[in-house]
């Protein structure tokens, strides 16, 4: 079974799911897409979506609020992120984006070796159900103007400048 559960976050509510292998959701409570992606979660996993607990749980809620505090730049929760291979290349590729840092489109797919798919990796970060662990919020406008973020611009820009604060580097956010 897929089970959920809401966390508060200071960007607003979040919603966890969880399967016995780790986490597979984590999306703002408010995001239009999250009922395609339960539909999508079972779907792939072939059982039904309940609120409830989950070992995982806790661990997430433990790992958010070191990152909220600052402490934490990467999460070790383990994650499960089903989808075609293309997307997990894209989500692999965008965990290793260093905390603070942020990379074009056009850097995503050159990293992924696919110079020629910015359409098709931009369209792979907007199907990330992970938010924030796989964070797909750290690719921007290859202008260094923000572009498309599920929880919001926002959201994407607050995040942005809080690993900014925490990372010891400095940018001109002036762009954003």
């Amino acid at each position: 079974m897929i089970t959920t559960t809401r966390i508060e976050t200071e960007l607003g509510i979040m919603i966890a799911g969880a399967v016995d292998e780790g986490i597979c959701l984590l999306e703002f409570s408010d995001r239009r897409m999250l009922n395609t992606e339960y539909k999508d979660l079972v779907r792939y996993f072939k059982t039904p979506i309940n609120e409830g607990k989950n070992r995982y749980f806790r661990i997430l809620r433990e790992q958010l609020k070191e990152y909220f505090i600052g402490s934490r730049k990467e999460f070790s929760v383990p994650l499960v992120t089903p989808g075609t291979d293309f997307q997990k290349a894209v989500w692999k590729e965008l965990i290793k984006i260093p905390y603070g840092t942020t990379r074009s489109y056009m850097e995503q797919s050159v990293a992924l070796g696919k110079p020629d798919s910015i359409r098709a990796v931009a369209n792979a970060n907007g199907m990330n159900r992970i938010s924030i662990i796989i964070p797909c919020h750290r690719v921007i406008g290859s202008d260094g103007h923000l572009t498309g973020y599920g929880g919001g611009l926002k959201r994407k820009r607050w995040l942005l400048d809080h690993e900014k604060r925490y990372s010891g580097q400095s940018v001109d956010l002036s762009l954003f």
